[in-house]
């Protein structure tokens, strides 16, 4: 059985502090964001699925079409994690990771998928 909090406090970020920011630096801080959901995401599964140097090259490479994809694919392996820990996550969390990646929202995207990380840390 897991315990209630399996992510530690240092896995919490602010969505407010990380929409502002994002904003404020024009992205820089999105991506950092991402490499802290990176790890995060690590962390709750348990191994490393997630490298934040490949998907920064790959996602520059093809102009943020991998980007898209991630987000899909964390939302995916988020919802999965909650539905098997007996959480009662929202089923469609990967298609709204994607809705709004595709919109060029993924601030929203990486905000929607915080409060999902945060609710464990």
């Amino acid at each position: 059985m897991t315990t209630d909090k399996p992510l530690s406090s240092e896995h919490h970020i602010e969505i407010a502090t990380g929409i502002i920011l994002s904003i404020v630096t024009c992205g820089f801080y999105n991506i950092y964001w991402n490499y802290r959901q990176f790890q995060a995401m690590n962390a709750l599964l348990g191994r490393e699925e997630y490298k934040f140097v490949p998907w920064l090259l790959l996602s520059i490479v093809s102009c943020g079409l991998y980007h898209i994809y991630y987000e899909y694919k964390m939302g995916s392996d988020l919802y999965a994690w909650l539905k098997e820990h007996g959480r009662d996550p929202n089923q469609n969390l990967p298609v709204i990771g994607l809705v709004l990646a595709c919109f060029g929202l993924t601030i929203l995207t990486d905000a929607v998928y915080q409060h999902e990380l945060n609710k464990l840390s």
